[in-house]
């Protein structure tokens, strides 16, 4: 028994020792994922040439089969900018393993990014089927939507992923479906939201500050955009609307107190040399304003908003010509606004082109009696300016049943403006408009009685009687997204946007 058992003993490692070869075949076959924990270190590491030296290695010693040496690959491709590149290789991914939804996604990824915004609906598509629960994959569908404008489709996906996971980029890109779509409550809505989940993000407070100064309510926008500045003193967005908001209220001198921090971090702003030129025609500094705005519209050529700033300005400084090129600039990217209309015609009748100027009035009527008609809705505000400038017009060719016409038209809207709103008009409107009235024998007495609290701007629109044409200026702010209407305030306005007090300055030609 004792000597079976060493036998047995010594045969054991006989055994081993023939199994061994077996064993160092096995050996020999590469072990794919053996360094990708290395790859992985230097990638997080930001070391990017050592990981693409270790994915060679890698991919060299597994016949390129290694999945995760290759996703890396194309990550670190789509950060260098080949984008088309990183596609191919994240495909190749997808292709040695169809069932992961993470190759399929960064496959979608590169299509957005080189703008095939079909096709990455499609892949992520395919991805959503792989994992329904994902978040990312919503949030990024609903962003392709967007780009495709079907809104409805962008609207539920982004629904989804704030179903499945708050986030605040979601929020944001939602918030923006619904400015797309006009809907300012809903967007409104959205953003509060936002906020109670991430009350010190200072983009979610700086937008939300911004769409209650579009609307008007000055207070809310104030505690938004206050909050945004305690959280990020520097947030250049929020010191440009804070400063918009003082220059609507006649705080010029303040506006640009503002306007100076931001112009240190971002120069090169369009919306903020137009309101620092606007901030200057308040302070009745018009050259110091016009090369303010020509810095702006060098900035930011198709803007219509800086051009039909300085078209006013011109238009103030008697310099009909050039206003007149500003203005018709404006109404070839604007041609549904009829004030723009109203100002060329006060160019057109100072350059003595009487009938182009009816033409002009004539348009800016029937945009106007068409905004007279939303203003109903409460979509827009009618101009009673525009009647009255045709009116004077008309009065002064001796056309006194169109100018009365006209003139009762604009007591039409003046009545709406005021059942609507407590809206103040300015006093020179009212004292022009009550010389036309007793001319037409219609009374002195209108239905304006205070002076306004409206910014001004007052041109000639004829050369025998004293025409008036009071227009807001309007001026661009990309942080607000619609035009302002405070540059020209020489009172106090309760208007939309923008700051300034009353100087008396020279006023020079350019």
């Amino acid at each position: 028994m004792a000597e079976e058992l060493i036998a047995t003993r010594t045969q054991f490692p006989a055994s081993a020792e023939s199994q061994n070869p077996q064993l160092k075949k096995a050996l020999e076959f590469p072990i794919l994922e053996k360094q990708n924990w290395l790859i992985h270190l230097h990638y997080i590491r930001q070391d990017y040439e050592a990981c693409k030296t270790v994915i060679k290695e890698q991919l060299r010693e597994t016949q390129g089969l290694c999945e995760y040496a290759i996703y890396v690959q194309a990550l670190i491709l789509r950060l260098e900018g080949k984008i088309q590149d990183s596609l191919e290789l994240f495909q190749m991914c997808a292709v040695l393993n169809p069932q992961c939804a993470d190759n399929l996604k960064q496959v979608a990824r590169s299509l957005f990014l080189l703008g095939k915004h079909k096709a990455a609906t499609e892949v992520y598509n395919e991805a959503a089927k792989l994992n329904q629960k994902d978040w990312e994959i919503c949030h990024n569908l609903g962003v392709c939507y967007i780009y495709l404008k079907e809104l409805n489709k962008a609207e539920d996906q982004l629904h989804h992923a704030l179903h499945l996971n708050r986030h605040d980029l979601t929020y944001i890109m939602l918030g923006k479906v619904h400015l797309l779509e006009g809907n300012l409550d809903k967007a409104i809505e959205i953003y509060k939201k936002a906020v109670e989940f991430s009350p010190e993000n200072t983009e979610l407070l700086t937008t939300l500050g911004l769409l209650y100064l579009q609307l008007g309510i000055y207070q809310k926008a104030f505690e938004h955009l206050g909050n945004a500045l305690t959280y990020d003193p520097t947030n250049y967005k929020a010191i440009l609307a804070a400063g918009s908001m003082m220059q609507t209220h006649g705080d010029f001198d303040v506006a640009l107190t503002k306007y100076r921090v931001v112009a240190c971090a971002v120069p090169e702003s369009p919306p903020l040399w137009n309101n620092i030129g606007m901030c200057f025609f308040g302070k009745k500094k018009y050259v110091a304003a016009i090369s303010c705005l020509k810095r702006a519209n060098y900035l930011a050529p198709f803007d219509w908003k800086i051009l039909y700033n300085l078209g006013l300005v011109h238009l103030t400084m008697q310099q009909y010509a050039s206003a007149f090129h500003f203005l018709s600039a404006a109404i070839n990217f604007q041609p549904k606004m009829g004030e723009l209309y109203m100002l060329l015609a006060v160019a057109l009748t100072n350059l003595e082109d009487t009938e182009n100027a009816k033409r002009a009035y004539t348009e800016a009527v029937r945009l106007d009696s068409l905004s007279s008609t939303e203003f109903l809705s409460g979509c827009h505000r009618c101009n009673p300016l525009v009647n009255l400038n045709y009116a004077v017009l008309l009065y002064n060719q001796g056309k006194k049943r169109e100018a009365l016409a006209q003139y009762q038209e604009m007591e039409k809207k003046v009545n709406l403006l005021k059942d609507s709103s407590s809206l103040e008009f300015d006093s020179e409107m009212v004292e022009v408009a009550q010389k036309l009235g007793a001319a037409l024998h219609v009374g002195e007495a209108l239905v304006w009685t205070k002076p306004a609290k409206e910014p001004k701007s007052q041109h000639r629109t004829t050369s025998t009687s004293k025409g008036a044409c009071f227009q807001q200026p309007l001026g661009s702010n990309q942080a607000l997204g619609q035009a302002m209407s405070s540059a020209s305030a020489f009172k106090k306005p309760p208007s939309e946007r923008g700051e300034g007090r009353e100087k008396d300055e020279r006023d020079i030609g350019m």
